[in-house]
């Protein structure tokens, strides 16, 4: 029986995703900082001193890989870490210069968003958002 994947959801999704990353790191890689450590960044940015397994969850990603980028982050100088308040767990933040680098790198991603979104019409941009957010959300 042969079939036909051209219509899969799950590898038209991977598909894209691979070529928007290929995207995205072409504005970020000169700035030495993946995709996945952006994102983390971008956490971080907005202040919320939240246990790992809390921001694991929320950028859905799976803890140890969110671990191994903090760590990464803190062997550059980027984010500090110190003990939670209650438990065993630790607190990441970002540094002075893991601050500068998160605001250097802003209009840097919108570029990449920019790019990303001109090749969708805007009400299409709009129906991905929604589909994904849906996708992330169940």
């Amino acid at each position: 029986m042969t079939y036909d994947f051209s219509d899969c959801l799950l590898l038209n999704t991977v598909m894209a995703a691979r070529a928007m990353t290929r995207r995205y790191d072409a504005q970020l890689q000169r700035f030495g900082v993946s995709v996945v450590q952006f994102s983390v960044l971008m956490v971080l940015r907005q202040g919320r001193e939240e246990p790992v397994s809390h921001m694991a969850q929320r950028i859905a990603m799976d803890r140890t890989t969110l671990i191994r980028n903090l760590e990464l982050l803190t062997r550059k100088g980027l984010v500090s870490s110190a003990p939670a308040a209650k438990g065993n767990g630790r607190i990441f933040k970002l540094t002075a210069e893991g601050k500068s680098l998160a605001e250097e790198l802003v209009p840097h991603w919108q570029a990449a968003q920019t790019e990303v979104r001109e090749l969708l019409d805007p009400p299409q941009s709009e129906h991905l958002l929604s589909a994904l957010r849906a996708l992330t959300a169940g």
